[in-house]
């Protein structure tokens, strides 16, 4: 046997013997590379006689014609070898659930997502958010808006103070979002057109109370506002938010000390149906919120002139108005972080309130 012959046979069985893709490019590369033993066989060409060439030339490229047949060959064989594997590897189990991207298993709380519902409608109405802090003083949560001393509210018993601080003072967690009513006034001329959605703080917990609530404040102050006006405001609004047609209302006097005169506002529901609620239609009524035109002292504490100016304000339950309109039975259960509870009740984070698309689509 010759030596073209014993090195045809030696190639031909590393080709053979190549596992994978990896290995057939090292047999490549050991007899076609550069410097590979069919490579150094051809570069010898050049030094033999005429004669010598005409034997040997057509021998040494008929070895690498074959040589790089069988490469070919070897190299389609084991890539369809590799995906055979990779398929038979990576197989999928139908039977089981697809898992869901972060944004299908995320949730948006409910409380948030009402908020953003609120903001879309009263943004639509022109009016502003305005924020202010937790911890406010007496003046700002009770004086400024003409709570007399002794008022009930003031008592331990309902509010959550500090201890004293140097001076004797005590701040405390305010227990509701109308000392924002105040700073606005004092920072802003009007027009004012302002709705004020935060937490609040009142010692009481029970199935349809927390210690820790949020609630919507609403202000309107210029110089013509009027009953009219707020009555006409607050019926868009719930008409928008429970997402019904028409609405009745009924609103009766009551008594605020930030407001007079100082109604409560019912809207017409149907309860015949046991544990369900449907706004727009129906024989009965459901408080839904407070209102009434600013009380003049409430005004001159904002250091606006009740003769020149005017204005009316309302607040309601966030939580409350949430509940209503998902039907959540127990307020406990928004601070329980039971997420079960949060996967039922939950918004998807790309469903944001629209007016045009539908606030609760």
């Amino acid at each position: 046997m010759s030596d073209l012959e014993q090195l045809e046979k030696a190639i031909m069985a590393d080709i053979e013997n190549a596992s994978d893709e990896a290995a057939i490019e090292a047999v490549r590369v050991g007899a076609l590379g550069k410097k590979g033993s069919v490579s150094e066989l051809l570069k010898g060409l050049g030094g033999m006689s005429a004669e010598e060439r005409q034997t040997a030339g057509p021998a040494i490229n008929g070895l690498k014609g074959r040589v790089t047949d069988a490469i070919s060959a070897r190299k389609v064989e084991l890539k369809d070898a590799a995906i055979t594997a990779r398929l038979a590897r990576e197989t999928v189990d139908i039977s089981l659930p697809v898992r869901t991207s972060p944004s299908e298993r995320g949730r948006i709380h409910p409380i948030s997502q009402v908020i953003d519902e609120i903001t879309a409608i009263f943004a639509d109405m022109g009016f502003a958010v305005a924020e202010g802090p937790d911890i406010e003083t007496d003046y700002y949560n009770f004086t400024a808006l003409n709570f007399p001393e002794g008022h009930p509210a003031r008592e331990m018993h309902d509010t959550f103070f500090f201890p004293p601080d140097a001076d004797g003072k005590r701040k405390l967690l305010r227990t509701h979002t109308s000392p924002v009513q105040v700073h606005t006034m004092e920072s802003q001329k009007p027009p004012i057109r302002i709705v004020i959605p935060g937490k609040t703080y009142r010692q009481d917990s029970d199935a349809t109370h927390s210690p820790m609530f949020h609630q919507l404040e609403g202000l309107v102050i210029d110089e013509t506002a009027n009953v009219g006006n707020m009555m006409w405001t607050l019926q868009e609004f719930c008409k928008t938010f429970f997402e019904v047609p028409s609405l009745n209302m009924r609103f009766r006097p009551s008594f605020f000390p930030f407001t007079e005169p100082s109604l409560e506002v019912d809207i017409q529901c149907d309860r015949s149906k046991p544990g369900e609620v449907r706004f727009g239609e129906g024989n009965d009524w459901m408080e839904i919120l407070g209102c009434g035109m600013v009380h003049p002292n409430v005004l001159k504490a904002g250091g606006l002139d009740p003769d020149v100016y005017q204005g009316f304000a309302w607040g309601m339950g966030i939580d409350r108005i949430a509940m209503l309109k998902y039907g959540m039975p127990d307020l406990r259960d928004f601070f329980d972080a039971d997420v079960r509870w949060i996967d039922h009740y939950g918004f998807r984070p790309l469903d944001i309130p629209t007016l045009f698309a539908g606030l609760s689509a």
